[in-house]
């Protein structure tokens, strides 16, 4: 079947394989006292600059988990958007791995502003209450929109300005970089983030995401937290190195530009089909559309693919690095004819 359910469904780059081929040749130190993990870490630091302290894990869950515990307090609480993956789609984790409290709230099209924390902030200073520790925000958001440097900036600003910090789930932040033509230093760091959640395996890895911190007085405790959460990986050689191969020479920017100029082409496609409106603006690699529902029926009989609001018929529609031209028309004529 062919996929676009989302971009987790593609395979690993072949150069990303090629590189897991080249780690594994020889003995190398566990625990990330290997060179590819110092060499990894030289990558982050030209992208991020320096004194960016990195911590590469298994997977996108517990780098959010690690990435929130690093940065609270007990008593402390994530504010986040009602649709935030941390508070739909980690089934509890924050929580039960974190012992943290998450504060949801309403959103549109996946964004907080920095208007919308105030409610949260209002709980400062009342002891019944979790207090406000850090505030997340996803990039891209689960409903395909980009934060601009701007819209980073006046979140952190109010964030900063009430002594919280800020953290950013990327998963797929590569994409929202691709998608404005900036650098993944302005888009965070240079924005206000303290705290990055780094996406690998959306883009192109066999597996791996990496924790970024940016402030310096946060940073010591993450190497102890990474195993007490369980991600220390022994031969963190094979994460690392996938690392090194997607960030040397711009690997990461070339996936998730191709990704997002297939969702641009499948949304082109599909808003010229009558029965078919595209329910969310198209700015990165997903595309959210309302279909019929006997249309939607017939096509899961062929392609995998995400019913996001049964009761509207909306379905999100995911690109990635592997999906091609003729997929995407492959799929708009099957819709067209479907619907």
């Amino acid at each position: 079947m062919k996929s676009f359910a989302s971009d987790n469904t593609a395979g690993a780059h072949p150069r990303i394989l090629n590189a897991l081929a080249r780690a594994n040749e020889g003995h190398a130190a566990p625990y990330g006292n290997d060179p590819f993990t110092a060499q990894a870490q030289e990558c982050f630091r030209r992208i991020f600059g320096e004194e960016t302290h990195v911590f590469p894990v298994f997977a996108g869950t517990a780098a959010n988990v690690l990435a929130l515990r690093g940065a609270l307090k007990p008593w402390q609480a994530v504010v986040c958007s009602d649709v935030a993956h941390i508070n739909v789609d980690e089934t509890g984790a924050p929580e039960a791995m974190g012992g943290m409290k998450l504060v949801a709230l309403p959103s549109k099209n996946g964004k907080l502003t920095a208007a919308c924390l105030e409610p949260a902030f209002e709980q400062i200073g009342v002891v019944h209450h979790a207090q406000p520790g850090v505030v997340s925000i996803t990039q891209v958001t689960e409903y395909g929109t980009v934060y601009t440097p701007d819209e980073v900036r006046a979140i952190a600003d109010a964030v900063h300005g009430r002594g919280l910090l800020l953290h950013m789930d990327g998963a797929r932040i590569a994409n929202a970089a691709a998608a404005l033509g900036l650098t993944l230093r302005e888009l965070t760091r240079d924005a206000g983030v303290d705290v990055l959640t780094f996406g690998g395996t959306k883009n192109g890895l066999f597996f791996g995401d990496a924790v970024v911190v940016f402030d310096e007085r946060l940073a010591e405790g993450y190497a102890y937290l990474r195993k007490q959460t369980g991600q220390l990986c022994s031969k963190m050689r094979f994460i690392s190195a996938q690392f090194v191969e997607l960030l040397k020479d711009g690997l990461w920017l070339e996936n998730a530009r191709h990704a997002n100029a297939m969702a641009s082409v499948l949304a082109q496609g599909l808003s010229g089909i009558d029965a078919v409106s595209i329910t969310r603006p198209v700015q990165a690699n997903a595309v959210f559309a309302c279909l019929p529902a006997r249309g939607v029926a017939a096509l899961q009989r062929e392609y995998l693919f995400n019913v996001w609001d049964a009761a509207t018929g909306e379905v999100r529609l995911m690109t990635s690095f592997a999906t091609t031209e003729d997929e995407v028309a492959e799929f708009v004529q099957a819709v067209r004819a479907a619907c």
